[in-house]
């Protein structure tokens, strides 16, 4: 099983302002936009560091999930939340030849935590003997950062000013329990080895 981002955050979907004020980081001077490369270094790493811990993916765009066979024959959980819309599903053999599925085929069940794609009917597309299935997707709570939860968005702010004190003083940085806590009721409950309830 194989998770790829088909589409990155963009620089000027980051909260970079927002950050600055947070940090109270002075404005007004020639040299403001000096800090830009670093206050984005450490949003995009926060970021990355909340959606790792959550299962969820803060700000919207694509991605493809690939696996040699379905969790079930009728259901297949997508491995991050929440899911916008399935854009694609392609079985491919393992010489690399690609077959689209009808969408018709398939429906996105959302779910806050385990969003699953269903079989419309009986089962799902059989796979290829020694192929795989890629399922390509869209999903994010907002396309921009006004949409994203407060909490999870404060928890960004937080984990990115580790990260930039971290920078200066050499000492790494690390979770608090505050950051710990505004994430918690996102974070996915895995039991019996991997299912989520």
């Amino acid at each position: 099983m194989r998770l790829v981002e088909t589409t990155a955050i963009q620089s000027w979907d980051l909260p970079v302002s927002q950050f600055r004020a947070h940090l109270r980081l002075g404005t007004g001077f020639s040299e403001d936009d000096l800090q830009d490369a670093v206050l984005d270094s450490c949003l995009r790493a926060a970021i990355l560091a909340i959606e790792g811990r959550t299962g969820k993916v803060l700000l919207q765009r694509g991605f493809k999930w690939s696996s040699d066979h379905w969790h079930t024959g009728h259901e297949q959980p997508l491995p991050v939340a929440p899911v916008m819309e399935i854009t694609a599903v392609k079985l491919i053999t393992r010489a690399g030849d690609e077959a689209v599925v009808d969408p018709s085929f398939y429906v996105l069940v959302p779910d806050t935590h385990r969003p699953l794609m269903r079989a419309a009917h009986a089962v799902l597309p059989r796979i290829p003997v020694s192929g795989r299935a890629e399922i390509g997707f869209e999903a994010g709570y907002s396309a921009d950062w006004d949409g994203v939860p407060n909490d999870l968005s404060h928890a960004v702010l937080l984990l990115a000013a580790q990260f930039y004190e971290s920078r200066i003083t050499g000492e790494p940085g690390c979770d608090t329990s505050v950051v710990s806590h505004l994430i918690e009721r996102y974070r996915t409950v895995r039991i019996l080895g991997g299912a989520s309830r």
